[in-house]
């Protein structure tokens, strides 16, 4: 999917997850950090009872969402992400891993170069693509230019690979690729075991 620049933004200024999953499913998979949802607060320099007032939440669930102690409905993290204006999936962002992100984005400047340079490149990448293409290092520090081109190019690859993967293990021709998979699998670790 080709994502316009503003929309490569939001990947590049603030660690978003997203998924193709709805918030309803992820509900009971992630946990709502009320750390998160209190740091995008600081961010958009938002009050409880801001946040109440543009939610249109009650003060009480406000609280509860913020102290950790409610499991709050689908229709209610909606109304949340609504009031505070990001997607649903944002509230479920680890607040501490956040810091590891945003180390990763200042450390490695030549990325969100690229990333505006170049945005064919990116086309269908997750926000995990760019976590990991933002944590990578070259030797002897941030990656360059072309550091950052070789690596989304690799990382292109590996998706390519995986998919055209995924699409023949849902075919017929599923067994001889995991007979194939696991010879191939059996070569290297014993190659790699004989060597060590």
């Amino acid at each position: 999917m080709y994502r316009p620049r503003a929309v490569l933004a939001q990947f590049l200024v603030a660690p978003v997850m997203h998924t193709t999953q709805s918030p309803s499913l992820m509900h009971d998979l992630r946990t709502l950090h009320g750390a998160n949802v209190r740091r995008l607060m600081a961010r958009l320099d938002m009050t409880q009872q801001d946040v109440v007032d543009a939610s249109g939440l009650d003060q009480r669930t406000v609280r509860s969402i913020l102290q950790g102690v409610t499991r709050p409905h689908a229709r209610t993290l909606h109304k949340l992400a609504e009031g505070l204006g990001v997607a649903a999936d944002e509230l479920f962002q680890d607040p501490y891993q956040a810091g590891q992100a945003a180390f990763d984005r200042a450390t490695n400047p030549a990325v969100a170069d690229v990333v505006e340079a170049r945005p064919e490149l990116f086309e269908g990448w997750t926000q995990a693509d760019f976590n990991e293409l933002f944590s990578r290092m070259a030797l002897g520090g941030a990656l360059t230019e072309s550091g950052v081109l070789a690596s989304a190019e690799a990382m292109n690859a590996r998706r390519q690979l995986l998919h055209q993967v995924a699409v023949i293990l849902e075919s017929g021709e599923a067994e001889l690729m995991r007979d194939f998979v696991a010879l191939l699998f059996r070569r290297v670790t014993t190659v790699d075991s004989l060597t060590d």
